[in-house]
């Protein structure tokens, strides 16, 4: 559980590029983790949910950070 905070934490003293280039990273992870389950299943199909789940985070702090730049 605390591994989940440290990586909130983290994301909230990740400036907008590095959110944005961790972002990019997470849809490229994705979409290979997808492919290699289509072609063989994966040992572990739930790290796909657990990935889109980071990424949905790292997409709400980087749309935080800019709501609050704009005010």
């Amino acid at each position: 559980m605390s591994n989940k905070s440290d990586f909130v934490k983290n994301l909230r003293e990740m400036s907008e590029a590095d959110l944005k280039a961790r972002i990019e990273e997470d849809e490229l992870r994705i979409k290979k983790l997808k492919f290699a389950h289509a072609v063989s299943p994966l040992e572990n199909p739930m790290s796909i949910k657990g990935v889109r789940k980071d990424l949905a985070r790292l997409k709400t702090e980087l749309r935080v950070k800019q709501l609050g730049s704009k005010s």
